[in-house]
């Protein structure tokens, strides 16, 4: 049986388990966004700046898990790290089903995070509610704008052929 840590104070066991949840899906995301970057790597797609786009978008969800990790023990709980879902679809049509798929990842992402502030407001949580509010919750905003931005722009230049790949090397820049 795991001891309770020294240093946990005012930390609930729902927001610890949220946090691990939340961890999960940090991690969930990260996956996606790998699968996404490698299916624009492959010789038979050939779009390096979805390649870079979907990698960089990886390595950060990757990032944030790490984060909350690190949270999770300065605040004494304990991560519990869950299996990690797989894609749902590892083929895009383009680029634009691409960016679509990655907004509404982004945001049931945001969604999962203001679910957990809340939850952190109910159980008085005010560190845990600063942190999400430093950290995450604007990060989450601007990437879900600047997707938008993205799938915009897409379509005004054509979301395949040339349009498509003067979009892609846009994205490289």
């Amino acid at each position: 049986m795991a001891q309770v840590s020294r240093i946990k104070q005012n930390f609930h066991e729902d927001c610890e388990k949220a946090l691990n949840d939340q961890i999960n899906l940090e991690l969930t995301a990260s996956y996606i966004y790998q699968s996404m970057s490698f299916y624009f790597n492959r010789d038979d797609v050939a779009l390096p700046g979805f390649h870079k786009f979907f990698k960089e978008n990886s390595d950060e969800e990757r990032e944030h898990a790490e984060k909350f990790m690190k949270y999770q023990n300065k605040r004494g709980g304990r991560v519990v790290l869950m299996d990690v879902k797989s894609p749902e679809k590892n083929e895009w049509t383009n680029g634009l089903e691409s960016l679509t798929d990655a907004l509404e990842l982004e945001k049931k992402v945001n969604d999962s995070l203001l679910k957990l502030h809340a939850l952190a407001s109910q159980r008085n949580d005010p560190h845990l509610t600063d942190f999400l509010e430093e950290e995450f919750l604007d990060e989450q905003v601007e990437s879900i704008k600047k997707l938008g931005d993205l799938i915009t722009r897409l379509k005004r230049a054509g979301s395949e052929g040339l349009g498509e790949y003067l979009f892609d090397k846009d994205l490289s820049s």
